[in-house]
């Protein structure tokens, strides 16, 4: 029977919620956390069926991932990361695959960015970089960054004239991890620098997410990988969203401000931010639900998404953001003086969200790019 990482991940949310002062002191997931997560599947959601992975469709995924974050924004954050850099497995040769993915225990995470370099050197790359955000890289067994590659004093370059930037995989305890992540927001997910000096990599751990294509045919592997990053991300925002409207609701049935006689939940004005809170979130889930459902049908029936397709995930993940950070701060501002300790779920969820906004795949220029695609403009699609 396959398993069902929903029900595993949300029967686990009272643990993860029990955790959140020791996510959020200890800036990092527990390793116990970490292997009960991995137990339940929610790590193994995007690698193939062929390495014993969940294979899972796209629309589990991001419930996956907004339920962990509903618990707490740190833990969905990581289960994101881990999960969507599972997708690199697919577009790796089997014989390289199946010794870093093959393991239901293994969890991989790193950058896209190309902040290495990387020279080709015997059949090997020889790598230096260092990497800043590398979240949850403590719990990692494989880590991957983003390299440049070099030949000679320049960078190779792609047909289009763009430099050849290819992902290459290593052992985590290869990298040295450096303690940066002092932060405002999703403190847990210890995003932390990675480095490496001079690392030897065998050419078959590398993927280039510009020009390889995914040697599974799966329907999620159809998804651009991009686009299933910024799904991800989008499903970080909502389940931190729903949190906090959670968490205003019950506030509101017991609190009474200063200077008042009526509890929280009485006044008229809290009354219309719940109920704004709760369309702008309701709303915006719908939509990007929608573009994922008709998108996964259309990779089952075609084995392609055009342009339009990728572009209207990408406006759903950003607007899924933008209307969670709305509900948030509603709610942040409904549940005054109290909202502000750290004690308190909902000052959490104000600060993790406003972190979450400030992923370039859910960023402002976002919209400018899906602009372009809806008006027939000439745009580039590389990241799309």
């Amino acid at each position: 029977m396959q398993p069902n990482p929903l029900a595993a991940v949300r029967a686990l949310a009272p643990r993860i919620r029990e955790a959140a002062d020791e996510i959020e002191n200890g800036r990092r997931l527990p390793p116990t956390l970490v292997g009960e997560l991995t137990r339940a599947g929610a790590f193994r959601l995007c690698v193939p069926r062929s390495l014993g992975g969940l294979e899972a469709d796209v629309a589990t995924l991001v419930a996956v991932i907004e339920e962990a974050a509903r618990a707490d924004g740190s833990a969905g954050w990581c289960v994101m990361i881990g999960a969507t850099s599972g997708a690199v497995s697919a577009y790796l040769p089997a014989e390289a695959a199946q010794p870093i993915y093959g393991s239901a225990e293994i969890v991989t995470g790193g950058v896209f960015a190309p902040m290495g370099r990387a020279t080709l050197d015997d059949g090997d790359y020889v790598v230096s970089g260092r990497w800043p955000f590398a979240s949850g890289c403590q719990h990692c067994a494989w880590l991957m960054g983003g390299c440049v590659i070099v030949e000679g004093d320049k960078p190779r370059l792609l047909p289009n004239g763009a430099p050849d930037a290819r992902m290459l995989l290593f052992p985590a305890p290869q990298a040295e991890i450096l303690d940066t992540w002092n932060v405002s927001g999703l403190r847990g997910t210890g995003s932390h620098d990675m480095q490496v000096r001079n690392l030897r990599v065998p050419r078959e751990r590398s993927v280039s997410l510009m020009v390889d294509r995914p040697r599974e045919p799966g329907a999620l592997y159809v998804f651009p990988v991009f686009g299933l990053l910024a799904l991800g991300i989008a499903g970080v925002a909502l389940g931190l969203a729903r949190r906090a409207i959670d968490e205003l609701v019950e506030l509101a049935g017991g609190k009474t401000p200063m200077g008042s006689r009526r509890r929280l939940g009485d006044r008229a004005v809290v009354q219309m931010q719940v109920a704004q809170a709760e369309a702008a979130l309701r709303s915006a889930r719908a939509f990007l639900f929608d573009a994922v459902g008709r998108t996964w049908e259309l990779a089952r029936r075609d084995g392609a998404i055009a342009p339009a397709q990728r572009a209207e995930l990408r406006l759903a993940a950003t607007h899924a953001t933008e209307a969670s950070v709305r509900a948030v701060d509603l709610m942040y501002t409904a549940g005054g003086g109290t909202s502000i300790y750290a004690s308190n779920p909902l000052q959490r969820c104000f600060r993790d969200v406003h972190v979450v906004t400030q992923h370039m795949m859910v960023a402002q220029p976002t919209y400018e790019l899906v602009g372009r695609v809806l008006l027939g403009a000439e745009a580039d699609l590389t990241q799309l």
